[in-house]
């Protein structure tokens, strides 16, 4: 699986689980064109997602706190699973940024 058919610019345009007269070439089901064909992302672009996930993640953090800065937004006002969880990172964070300091008591340059 899978036998593909393709049009005449040699696109992928279906695919059996068996041989068909208009679809008699078998190609592996993890070969890019079939992956990316039912809509699965590259293996790279898994990874990739993965870091903009996490830079994304930071942003929102900083978005939630400057709402909360503002007084746009309270802490208790997120479910409590959510406030766990930011709550959570921050205190990692924190606790990173004192293991990662090079030079302490030195905030700006």
């Amino acid at each position: 699986m899978p036998f593909v058919q393709r049009n005449f610019q040699g696109e992928i345009v279906a695919m059996f689980a068996t041989a068909q007269p208009q679809a008699s070439e078998w190609l592996d089901a993890q070969a890019a064109e079939v992956r990316a064909f039912v809509g699965e992302a590259a293996p790279g672009a898994t990874a990739a997602f993965g870091n903009l996930d996490s830079d994304f993640i930071r942003v929102l953090e900083d978005v939630i706190d400057a709402l909360i800065d503002k007084n746009l937004l309270r802490l208790t006002d997120l479910p409590l699973e959510a406030q766990r969880k930011l709550l959570a990172r921050k205190d990692l964070r924190q606790h990173l940024r004192g293991r990662l300091d090079l030079v302490p008591g030195d905030d700006v340059i």
